[in-house]
């Protein structure tokens, strides 16, 4: 059967049942089907995705919006997204969404409980279908509070022990630099742990501690230093840990950007970094190649993990009392020059 490929106006849902010879109700329930990623393996289902194809059918998200109670939207909460680990994984988020036929719409908390609150209460009452978190606390109750109201919600970049999260696997990525820095010979680690209330500072410490550990490495209390993410932070937490004169050799910097703080730290004290003072970050943001020294990292995969979270969420949609999933993305550890001087060669190829 012959479709109009010159017709003036957009197909419709009854041109598509119409042309592949099914029932109305058959047709919207293969494009919805296919839309959320469910199976549609008959031959009539097959003929109906054909002829959708064919006419270049684009689907009323309002009309069936209507039908099934759903915006189609999903809500996304960050501390910043300013911050460019945040930004790259929302990337990956909004096209996962949009590969199954969401929308998402993000807003910045500034990592404060309250600010977190009023905003995903806001984005409730636009519609949203569900919320993805970039922000979560380990000890915050907002979100007991959510699955008790039974609101579908998922987590990224941060885990929390009871709900869907995908994350990297933070604490093998803290255990590949704890390695890395026993194995150049370091003795004198210190770690910039990050705040205590989000899981990648915890995590990523602790298994840069147990690394060191079994390597007979121990990290006394106070060269662990809780700070913030952000590069201000990090040269503010470097430049008190080696002003006195008694600085470590190494320090392993849960995030990337307060890495890059730490070694502003480092160079306005006149330490050299890489060849006096070993540092590792932790993401492998796109300009870690790109300071000098060039930023040993652990590479975090953020275009990936958003994709993850998007699949995490959907599912809590259509299943709303599934287990708990996590995703653990694996960390890959990229040396460069910040912590082994004759790495000028070895940068890792373009991702």
């Amino acid at each position: 059967m012959g479709t109009d490929t010159g017709r003036e106006r957009p197909a419709t849902l009854e041109d598509i049942a119409r042309e592949a010879g099914v029932a109305l109700s058959t047709a919207s329930r293969v494009l919805e089907r296919a839309r959320t990623g469910g199976r549609v393996d008959t031959p009539k289902a097959i003929r109906v995705l054909e002829v959708a194809a064919d006419l270049e059918y684009e689907p009323n998200l309002f009309a069936a919006s209507l039908r099934t109670n759903r915006t189609y939207t999903l809500g996304v909460l960050v501390p910043r997204l300013t911050d460019i680990v945040l930004s790259t994984i929302y990337e990956g988020i909004d096209a996962g969404a949009a590969d199954a036929g969401y929308q998402s719409v993000v807003a910045n908390t500034m990592d404060d409980p309250r600010q977190q609150r009023l905003r995903a209460e806001k984005l409730l009452q636009r519609g949203v279908d569900a919320l993805l978190f970039g922000d979560a606390q380990l000890d915050d109750p907002f979100l007991d509070e959510l699955a008790a109201r039974g609101v579908p919600f998922a987590l990224f970049s941060r885990r929390h022990p009871r709900y869907p999260s995908a994350t990297c696997d933070d604490y093998e990525g803290g255990r590949l630099a704890g390695n890395h820095l026993a194995d150049l010979g370091h003795r004198d680690v210190a770690v910039l742990a990050g705040r205590p209330y989000a899981s990648t500072g915890v995590d990523r410490t602790a298994g840069c501690l147990d690394a060191l550990r079994e390597r007979g490495i121990t990290v006394a209390a106070h060269r662990i230093v809780h700070s913030g993410f952000d590069p201000e932070a990090g040269y503010v937490a470097a430049r008190a840990m080696f002003a006195a004169g008694d600085g470590p050799t190494a320090v392993f910097v849960v995030n990337d950007m307060a890495a890059i703080g730490a070694m502003g730290a480092l160079r306005d004290l006149g330490v050299a970094v890489g060849r006096e003072v070993a540092v590792v970050g932790f993401n492998d943001i796109s300009i870690a190649a790109d300071v000098s020294p060039a930023l040993t990292s652990i590479v975090s995969p953020l275009d990936t993990m958003g994709r993850e979270a998007v699949r995490l969420v959907l599912d809590r949609v259509k299943a709303p009392g599934s287990p708990a999933a996590r995703v653990l993305l694996p960390p890959r550890l990229v040396v460069r020059e910040s912590s082994d001087p004759s790495a000028g060669t070895r940068r890792h190829p373009e991702r």
